[in-house]
């Protein structure tokens, strides 16, 4: 029987409107960004039970309630925070975030940050 090493948890393509921006023109209102996660969830033994699992879902709603929040200037702010939201769940040792805006730059898809955080207790 093959182990599993290792179990993600992803959201791609949240769609939310945030206070965000460094520049005059964006502290006018919110405008739209688009978030995408990876979550590294410590592999333990398959459980079928959404009560063990990391929701997505419950994820999704903290990440909303913090974009509802103050107007944040960089989009590394809000990846980290959003990192760090995710990294409140003890299950969770890692989250890549990266934030987008995608109305940002008329010649871009997107323009953003993302971050990679870890775990700060080392655990695996």
């Amino acid at each position: 029987m093959n182990e599993v090493t290792a179990r993600r948890v992803v959201v791609r393509g949240l769609a939310l409107d945030a206070r965000i921006g460094a520049y005059a023109r964006e502290r006018n209102g919110p405008q739209p960004v688009r978030i995408d996660l990876v979550l590294e969830v410590a592999p333990g033994p398959l459980s079928d039970d959404l009560a063990a699992a990391v929701s997505y879902d419950d994820v999704i709603a903290a990440i909303r309630r913090l974009v509802a929040g103050a107007h944040i200037q960089l989009a590394e702010t809000l990846a980290e925070r959003i990192a760090d939201v995710c990294l409140a769940d003890p299950r969770v040792k890692a989250a890549t975030v990266r934030v987008e805006k995608p109305d940002a730059v008329a010649d871009a898809a997107g323009v953003g940050a993302e971050v990679v955080k870890t775990r700060a207790d080392g655990a695996k």
